[in-house]
């Protein structure tokens, strides 16, 4: 997986889990929790949906990586190559 399909997944996952969510607000390294006001259940719902999607195996140590769009996009550019 390229870094583009990584954030666009990212996206999609976050779409999927807050439909009014205006990903195109997010900077690369803006905390999802703060800019889209995402609280932990919706955090936990997002990584399940990465999870996935992507079909990479997310573990609870993880999620401290999956907080950005940069974050989450090294993430699985690193898992899936």
């Amino acid at each position: 997986m390229n870094r583009t399909d990584a954030l666009d997944m990212v996206k999609g996952s976050i779409s999927t889990v807050i439909p009014d969510a205006d990903v195109t607000v997010l900077g690369p390294d803006d905390a999802f929790r703060d800019v889209l006001e995402m609280d932990s259940l919706d955090f936990l719902s997002f990584v399940e949906v990465l999870s996935e999607r992507s079909g990479v195996r997310i573990d609870d140590e993880d999620t401290t990586r999956l907080t950005t769009l940069a974050g989450s996009a090294d993430f699985l550019v690193a898992r899936t190559q």
